[in-house]
């Protein structure tokens, strides 16, 4: 079930509380000869995605409309198409309305969106297959009230830079909050603004990459349902925007979220629709992200032969990178990232030796604050592996250094894994290393 965000919107509009719509839907049945008995708790499960029955949802429109003295229709309060994903249907003006109640309501810290689960199957599988497949957007052009302008969408541009380097040096817990708060006030009113196809397609491409990055700081705080709705929006933005290598950048985002879960043969499936779909439009940077990724997902599978062929697609790719002839969003693929992907797909086919040198040479590469952290992570965990615990401590500790003042649970839980490995070898020389990152992990996030 996915939360119902138009719901929860427009019922904070409309100024009624959970027991007062029950009270109003049962007082506006017993008009049409219904017996019912509806609580609070019951309008926490409808947020929470559950679908009334019977003529429920129609009375709900009624009581709503009554209240906010306009129509109200089943799609304007999320019951629109029963059993159908209500990210998956309706007009871009649509999903823009669904796009922006989301972030309200993540800004508003309702638990049903917070602690919603990542979908699996189908409702996973289908944002992807309807960003590869037709219709396109023909018109994108809006009318509203503000006018949006060229140095409308350079604001959302340099936000998201702003954004992404705050996440890299602070974490996602720490920035997600200020970027859902710049959504909320800066972008949705400019998305219900007035602009032509040709502005629309720049703004629907400048709030993708916002929303992105929106996104990965909902993962990294360990809201992945909520992650997976972001990165969802994204790639719908991206299709709005007319631009293929940005819902590649946005389904490489889908596949590190998939690895994450342990979904490997989907990751597998989403590097594969997004190389197919982007085509000439795919950057080697983000070519050499996505054959990475598969390589690590094969590996997970026990494929070695698929995972080896990926790994020389990745770094064949990774050869071709000309700084300054790739997009923004692809930034984070630096020096030394293919050799970190590479080395923890070679460490789970045991080829350590191999494992080792990448992770020697992504080490040796200067990285951003946060990268850097993962790919010591990764050397801690090889070099105990190899029996070189004086050396994995010493790496542990230049980890735990450069991970201070980072508010990230992906790192905390490289950080965890690193201090198990240490504590389970149980080498003199690793215990002042396990310490030193035990201490860190007693700061609460």
């Amino acid at each position: 079930m996915q939360p119902n965000t138009l719901l929860d919107a427009i019922l904070d509009e409309a100024g009624i509380s959970h027991a007062g719509l029950a009270a109003h839907v049962n007082q506006a049945g017993r008009a049409r000869g219904l017996v019912l008995r509806y609580e609070h708790t019951a309008v926490a499960r409808w947020l929470k995605g559950q679908r009334p029955r019977g003529q429920v949802p129609d009375l709900i429109c009624e009581v709503l409309a009554g209240r906010l003295r306009r129509t109200v229709t089943l799609d304007d309060i999320g019951l629109g198409v029963p059993g159908e994903p209500a990210a998956s249907h309706g007009s871009l003006g649509g999903f823009v309305e669904r796009a922006t109640a989301l972030w309200r309501s993540d800004e508003q810290q309702r638990p049903h969106i917070l602690g919603a689960p990542a979908v699996t199957g189908t409702p996973a599988v289908m944002p992807v297959w309807e960003w590869e497949n037709p219709p396109e957007d023909v018109d994108v052009s809006r009318g509203g009230r503000h006018q949006v302008s060229m140095a409308d969408i350079e604001m959302l541009r340099s936000a998201r830079a702003h954004y992404e380097q705050m996440y890299r040096k602070a974490g996602g817990i720490a920035t997600r909050t200020r970027i859902v708060g710049f959504l909320n006030a800066e972008t949705a009113p400019l998305l219900r603004g007035s602009y032509t196809d040709a502005t629309g397609r720049q703004l629907h491409r400048a709030t993708g990459g916002l929303v992105a990055i929106a996104g990965i700081c909902a993962y990294d705080s360990d809201a992945h349902g909520l992650a997976q709705r972001y990165f969802h929006q994204a790639l719908r933005l991206a299709k709005a925007s007319g631009d293929r290598g940005l819902g590649a950048y946005v389904i490489a985002l889908l596949v590190n979220q998939s690895l994450f879960m342990k979904e490997y043969r989907q990751a597998v499936a989403f590097a594969e629709a997004a190389l197919r779909a982007a085509g000439r439009h795919i950057t080697p940077a983000l070519a050499s992200d996505l054959y990475a990724m598969q390589a690590k997902a094969y590996a997970h599978l026990g494929d070695g032969t698929s995972a080896l062929s990926c790994i020389r697609r990745a770094e064949s790719a990774a050869d071709r990178i000309r700084r300054g002839h790739e997009p923004d969003e692809t930034g984070y693929v630096q020096p030394g990232l293919v050799n970190v992907q590479v080395a923890e797909a070679l460490l789970s086919l045991g080829d350590l030796t191999a494992a080792a040198e990448h992770a020697n040479a992504a080490v040796d590469t200067p990285a951003h604050d946060r990268g850097r952290v993962h790919r010591l992570a990764m050397l801690s965990q090889i070099e105990l592996r190899q029996g070189n615990a004086d050396k994995a401590a010493a790496t542990a500790v230049e980890m735990a250094e450069q991970a201070r003042g980072m508010e990230s649970q992906r790192l905390r839980e490289r950080l965890r894994a690193v201090r198990e490995h240490l504590v389970r070898s149980g080498c003199a020389g690793t215990a002042e290393a396990a310490e030193l990152i035990e201490g860190a992990l007693r700061v609460p996030l």
